[in-house]
């Protein structure tokens, strides 16, 4: 039989050292950087009113900073996109907020709708275009912080199409 009073808890749970570690104010692994990401997307308020949109360039604002990490928030309005490039040392991941994008590797090309999410290692060369008639949102998360995005030839994102 299971039931909430079932349950029983044997011995001093005090005594259980993980149960009474403090959380930490900063992500530290890649689990926690897709959960800050995803705790931001699910929060609307932190982020819906710095959307803007440009018609002759990507739009970026960056939304916070911590030790060894950014989030960047970005807009795409419909052909918009970044060509195939890499992130250098940096780890990331990509939430898409609003509306879809398009990522091309060499190896695949996904369509992320709303609520996606990639994450990437360092030299993880990518395209993210919005092949769409609507304009998206997504947000970046890179650790540590971007400090450069070397482009890559065309031809090395040309990928088969996979299903999401």
């Amino acid at each position: 039989m299971n039931s909430d009073s079932d349950l029983q808890i044997a011995g001093d749970i005090l005594e259980v050292p993980h149960l009474l570690q403090a959380p930490r104010e900063h992500p530290a692994t890649v689990a926690e950087f897709a959960g800050l990401a995803r705790s931001i997307a699910a929060d609307r308020s932190q982020w819906e009113h710095l959307v803007r949109y440009d018609a002759a360039s990507r739009w970026y604002h960056r939304l916070r900073t911590g030790p060894g990490y950014e989030v960047w928030l970005l807009s795409w309005v419909p052909g918009q996109g970044t060509g195939p490039h890499d992130h250098g040392r940096s780890s990331g991941v990509l939430t898409v907020l609003e509306g879809t994008l398009t990522e091309r590797t060499e190896r695949a090309t996904r369509a992320l709708t709303g609520g996606a999410q990639r994450v990437f290692a360092p030299g993880y060369v990518h395209e993210v275009v919005n092949d769409t008639l609507e304009p998206a949102v997504s947000l970046h998360v890179y650790f540590p912080g971007l400090t450069e995005m070397p482009m890559h030839a065309a031809p090395s994102c040309e990928g088969r199409a996979v299903t999401a």
